[in-house]
C-alpha cells in the first residue's frame, strides 16, 4: 500500500530544481547587473512567484501524491497534472522578469522561430495535441509502468503548460501576450478542443488503463470505472473553470481598455 510519508529525493528531481533555484539567483542576483537594464532592481515579485512554481511542482511529482497517481488513482493522477498546468506553470512564467526572458527573444536569428511558435493557434494546437496524445491508454500505461517515461511524461506537459499560457502570461517585450480579444478566443478554443479527451475518459463503459484496474484500492467504495470518471470530470471542470476564469479576466481587462482608451 502506500506509504503517506514518503516523499521522493531522487537526486535528478531534487538537483533539477535545485539546479533551477541556484540560476536564477544568480541570474538575479549578482549577473543582474550584466543582464539586467541598468539600476534594474532585484525583482522580488517575479522571485517569490518562480521559486513557489518550483515548490508546487515538486509537490506535484515528489509527494505521496505522485505515488498514489502512479500506482492507485487515476483521479490523483489528474490532480498532480493540475498543478502543473496551472499554477506551477503560470508562477513559472509570471516568476521570469522581462530582461531575463530577452536573453532568449530578442536574438535576431530567433525572431522568426519564436514568433510561429508563440502565436496563439501554434501554442493551443501544442498543448492539445501533447495532452490529448498522452491520454491514449497505450501511452498512459507506458508512462505508468516506466518512470523514466512517466518523468518525460511530466516534463512534457509542464512544456505543454508553457505554451498554454504564453499568449496570456508572456515575460517578454519582443513578443508581448496577445490581445485581450485574440485571448478569449483562445480560451473558448482550448476548452473545445480538450473536450473529446474528457468524453472519452469520462464516458468510456471500460476501464481504459489496466494499472488502474487490478491496482489495490485506497478507497473501498470507488471502484476503478468511478475513479476514472472522476478523473475525466476533474481534468473537465477543473480546466473549464480555469479557462472560463481566464476568459472573464481577459473580457473585463478588454472592457477597461476600451474604457480608458474612450476617454482619452
Amino acid at each position: 500500500m502506500i506509504d503517506w510519508i514518503h516523499w521522493h529525493n531522487e537526486p535528478f528531481l531534487i538537483g533539477g530544481l535545485i539546479f533551477l533555484g541556484w540560476l536564477y539567483a544568480i541570474a538575479a542576483g549578482p549577473f543582474r547587473e550584466r543582464l539586467a537594464p541598468a539600476g534594474a532592481p532585484y525583482p522580488r515579485a517575479h522571485a517569490i512567484k518562480f521559486y513557489a512554481a518550483l515548490f508546487i511542482f515538486y509537490l506535484a511529482v515528489g509527494s505521496p501524491l505522485d505515488q498514489m497517481g502512479e500506482r492507485f488513482l487515476l483521479s490523483a493522477h489528474m490532480l498532480q497534472h493540475q498543478l502543473i498546468i496551472y499554477p506551477a506553470a503560470i508562477l513559472f512564467l509570471r516568476g521570469l522578469p522581462d530582461w531575463l526572458v530577452g536573453l532568449v527573444t530578442a536574438r535576431e536569428s530567433l525572431r522568426g522561430l519564436l514568433h510561429v511558435l508563440t502565436h496563439p493557434i501554434v501554442c493551443g494546437l501544442i498543448y492539445v495535441i501533447v495532452m490529448s496524445c498522452w491520454h491514449f491508454p497505450w501511452a498512459y500505461d507506458w508512462a505508468l509502468q516506466n518512470r523514466a517515461v512517466h518523468i518525460a511524461e511530466h516534463f512534457s506537459f509542464f512544456g505543454a503548460a508553457l505554451f498554454l499560457w504564453w499568449p496570456v502570461c508572456s515575460p517578454s517585450r519582443e513578443l508581448p501576450p496577445a490581445s485581450y480579444a485574440w485571448q478569449m478566443l483562445y480560451f473558448l478554443g482550448i476548452t473545445i478542443g480538450m473536450t473529446p479527451v474528457f468524453a472519452y475518459i469520462t464516458f468510456s463503459s471500460d476501464v481504459l488503463y489496466p494499472t488502474y484496474e487490478f491496482a489495490p484500492r485506497l478507497f473501498e467504495r470507488l471502484d476503478p470505472h468511478e475513479d476514472q470518471v472522476l478523473g475525466g470530470a476533474m481534468m473537465k471542470l477543473v480546466g473549464m473553470s480555469v479557462m472560463m476564469g481566464a476568459f472573464v479576466t481577459a473580457f473585463y481587462r478588454w472592457y477597461q481598455q476600451t474604457e480608458r482608451d474612450g476617454r482619452r
